[in-house]
């Protein structure tokens, strides 16, 4: 008769590897006693499931591959008989054994669904089904903090090394330029979350160099981030953004420069000090601040320095307007979860990759140790988190929440996550 087991390969392989079943009174299926010292490595390439096993069987210890199979009739559906590669298994691990007797009895066999705990099975069945913000939702605030620490520091370290691999994909482009590729990275953070590809075509389309010439012209500056980014191609009645058209007009001709497309930029379902019209001018402030951006910024020693270095308020012009051509009383300035969110995202992950490649430790604890001051970010999936009871209390905690909602939640990898890992254990 055929069966078909409540569970997923992936799964049976993560009970094996993990030793998530009763370990007392295992027998093959001719009765010969099993003791597993070592379940051996997982092999993810050609060949028997797992390698370099350890396990006694009556009273010889052998060593070598171990096959995993849902059904033991498997063996020969999937072609393994014959197949040298499999020619030295010391023991197919089978979740049913529905081969009749005297067959396939020439490989010892492992039946393990006696051994495998019900609540397990309905968990991960609960975890794989979920349609919650997180698949472990309603088990998530019942994991030990310590669980949450050591995964978190693994998601952190993970999330910077992807982030690292693109700073040293535009580094390679920048022919090695840090104050470029510090110029990108900054530019495409004050467009998160919804205009970061935006504001880095912007930054990758007005060379840095090029800014550095007008560093000491507020208007200028202003003239080639409007303009680039499309947004001097209308007609204007005050008198500022008519400043700076005619400014534009004379630096794009001078420099053979090609604005952006206008709908580019998106605006609809954000708050006014986010537009982006108040995040560009707000990197004019900075850029006009330092006229070497990467420098001033290696020259820190404190969270405090860093805030000041990046936190500057744009042009009085945008004291109150939000848009050209639409006055307000008091415009609200981009405040310091913005400057955070630069810092968090794009400075830190930049100090630290600098200390790496150039073997300069210091620079890889002050981003580590700034990134454990700054507050959580404040965002949609961070506070959801937070009603779950899992609010993280520094941006180090709220990365790794990211990082974890993003690759791992989204995924359903609950069997590659430290916290899924856990709930599927867990007694009670």
């Amino acid at each position: 008769m055929y069966v078909n087991p409540p569970l997923s390969e992936a799964l049976f392989q993560h009970i094996w590897k993990c030793r998530l079943y009763r370990h007392e009174g295992l027998v093959t299926t001719t009765g010969e006693t099993v003791q597993v010292i070592s379940p051996g490595t997982h092999n993810h390439h050609s060949g028997p499931d797992f390698t370099g096993a350890r396990i006694k069987i009556g009273a010889v210890l052998w060593a070598g591959p171990v096959e995993l199979h849902l059904r033991s009739s498997d063996w020969h559906r999937h072609g393994h008989a014959g197949n040298a590669q499999y020619g030295h298994i010391i023991l197919h691990v089978v979740y049913v054994h529905d081969l009749p007797a005297g067959i396939g009895g020439h490989i010892r066999c492992l039946e393990l669904q006696p051994y495998i705990s019900n609540l397990l099975l309905q968990r991960y069945e609960e975890l794989r089904k979920s349609a919650a913000f997180v698949p472990c939702s309603t088990h998530a605030g019942r994991v030990p903090s310590l669980v949450w620490t050591s995964w978190q520091d693994r998601l952190l370290a993970q999330r910077w090394e992807r982030r690292q691999q693109e700073l040293q994909h535009w580094l390679s482009v920048n022919r090695h330029d840090w104050e470029e590729t510090c110029y990108w990275a900054v530019a495409r953070s004050y467009g998160a979350p919804v205009n970061t590809p935006a504001f880095l075509a912007l930054a990758q389309s007005l060379p840095y160099r090029l800014l550095q010439q007008y560093h000491h012209r507020p208007l200028a500056t202003e003239a080639l981030l409007f303009g680039q980014a499309g947004m001097l191609e209308t007609v204007f009645s005050d008198v500022y953004p008519l400043q700076l058209q005619q400014e534009y007009r004379r630096l794009r001709e001078e420099h053979r420069l090609e604005p952006l497309p206008a709908h580019s930029w998106r605006w609809l379902r954000m708050r006014p000090s986010s537009f982006p019209s108040m995040r560009i001018a707000a990197l004019a402030a900075l850029l006009q601040r330092s006229r070497r951006l990467f420098t001033a910024m290696l020259e820190v020693a404190a969270r405090r320095q860093l805030e000041q270095l990046f936190f500057v308020p744009p042009s009085s012009y945008w004291h109150t307007h939000y848009r050209f051509d639409h006055p307000v009383r008091k415009a609200r300035q981009p405040g310091r979860q913005a400057l955070h969110a630069v810092l968090i995202n794009s400075v830190l992950p930049l100090m630290h990759l600098y200390g790496r490649q150039g073997q300069q430790p210091d620079y890889q604890e002050l981003a580590l140790s700034l990134l454990h001051e700054l507050p959580p970010e404040d965002n949609h999936v961070i506070r959801e988190w937070g009603q779950l009871g899992v609010a993280p209390g520094q941006a180090l905690g709220s990365q790794a929440m990211l990082e974890l909602k993003q690759y791992y939640c989204e995924q359903k990898r609950c069997l590659e996550c430290a916290v899924g890992t856990r709930i599927l254990t867990q007694s009670g």
